[in-house]
């Protein structure tokens, strides 16, 4: 970017009413911080519950306030296709369009649109495990419903089947109309059974496609003057090699960001390592958001090594099915052993849920099929998440990490 183009922003929006101040830091690389936006601030490490379609499905937004979390993340994809990014815009972006106060993310589309079609456990199983480029291309493109070139990706709506094309600019645009106090720029989406020679390549298109949203997400500043700054996260891939993922981190790492976020395919047991990788390489002074990462293990892991914020959807779905958290570890409240059993979810949760009902009645409830069991569940386990990383923020300042992450994981996990 050129020095006249981040003038011009800056004299277009306030950037100053976004920032983010380190606190108490850890020898690994864990820390507390504050994250500033125009709509609040966001104490770190923090979980950020995911309402994907301008929802935390099943709760209200006092809810969300209620349990704790500091802001959510919706997600850009969906909303461009309902009810469209117009329509959040002229309600005066996401946080009016849903009646949240507080700081609200969206993530770029890319994850959802590449995971429709190639790149997709969805569409591309073991039988193309290994393949390069050109081999996925010759999957049937009935089959596919995306596909990537140099420019962008073409999709078709999961909705009616509908063809659409996001590009890095289309991403900004729609992300700017969104209106959140975070975005991320758009990058492509891998999977670990993608070749080397794939993933090299796919690093570059994802670099590329960072400056041109940072081109873009510039220009709409300065065009956008009348709305808050919003600050853009770049996103780091590179699979499981850490030579690309310290590439990604010093690429995206030079570029006018504002944050970034840690992206892409992670191996469960190798998470807090990679995390690692790039938090080595990445600038202090700016926060680092995991995406999709929020069971217990994996966030005591991703902390450790220095990620600031995560978001999660896995909260809010197994509480639709039945799935609860509890000190003692997650179990299914829809068990048989459950239909007698005054006690809350958890005994040591304060939440609203474990505060005023049994696992009786939520029993009761899931039985007869009640849509008031979903919210109560839902409350529950993403007070859950949120708390935990709370309690990790606070061990971290008082030099509690070690023993903090000893005693809940040998609780949660003691029954596997």
């Amino acid at each position: 970017m050129t020095e006249t183009t981040t003038a011009a922003a800056d004299s277009a929006a306030d950037r100053s009413e976004f920032g983010f101040d380190v606190g108490t830091t850890m020898s690994e690389g864990g820390r507390t911080g504050t994250i500033r936006t125009p709509h609040g601030t966001i104490a770190t490490p923090a979980f950020i519950p995911v309402g994907t379609k301008a929802t935390v499905k099943a709760v209200k937004p006092e809810d969300v306030d209620a349990l704790g979390a500091d802001a959510v993340l919706a997600n850009a994809y969906h909303l461009f296709l309902q009810p469209g990014a117009d329509i959040v815009d002229e309600a005066g972006g996401l946080g009016a369009f849903m009646n949240w106060p507080g700081p609200t993310f969206t993530d770029s589309g890319g994850f959802q649109v590449m995971s429709l079609g190639v790149g997709s456990k969805k569409v591309l199983t073991t039988e193309f495990a290994g393949k390069d480029r050109s081999d996925l291309q010759t999957v049937d493109k009935e089959r596919r419903m995306a596909n990537v070139d140099e420019d962008g990706v073409t999709f078709r709506s999961h909705l009616n089947g509908d063809i659409h094309r996001f590009t890095p600019e289309v991403s900004m645009q729609v992300q700017h109309q969104l209106g959140a106090d975070i975005i991320f720029a758009f990058d492509e989406l891998t999977m670990l059974t993608n070749t080397r020679a794939y993933q090299e390549e796919s690093l570059e298109r994802t670099r590329r496609w960072a400056e041109r949203c940072v081109t873009e997400h510039f220009r709409l500043t300065q065009e956008r003057s009348h709305r808050p700054y919003q600050a853009l996260f770049g996103v780091l891939q590179g699979a499981q090699y850490e030579d690309l993922r310290r590439r990604a981190a010093r690429d995206l790492g030079a570029m006018d960001v504002d944050g970034f976020g840690i992206g892409g395919a992670l191996e469960k047991e190798n998470l807090g390592t990679i995390v690692g990788w790039v938090c080595e390489e990445l600038p202090e002074e700016k926060p680092r958001h995991l995406l999709g990462i929020g069971e217990p293990d994996d966030l005591f892991a991703a902390i450790r090594r220095g990620a600031d914020t995560f978001d999660c959807v896995s909260p809010s779905r197994v509480a639709r099915n039945a799935a609860v958290y509890s000190r003692d570890g997650r179990y299914n409240i829809s068990g048989a052993r459950h239909k007698r059993d005054w006690r809350p979810i958890d005994p040591e949760c304060t939440c609203y849920t474990c505060t005023n009902h049994s696992r009786a009645y939520l029993h009761h409830l899931w039985k007869a099929k009640e849509m008031l069991f979903s919210t109560l569940c839902t409350i529950h386990n993403e007070y859950f998440i949120v708390q935990l990383v709370a309690e990790i923020r606070g061990a971290i300042e008082d030099g509690r990490y070690d023993e903090l992450e000893a005693d809940v994981m040998g609780r949660y996990y003691a029954k596997r």
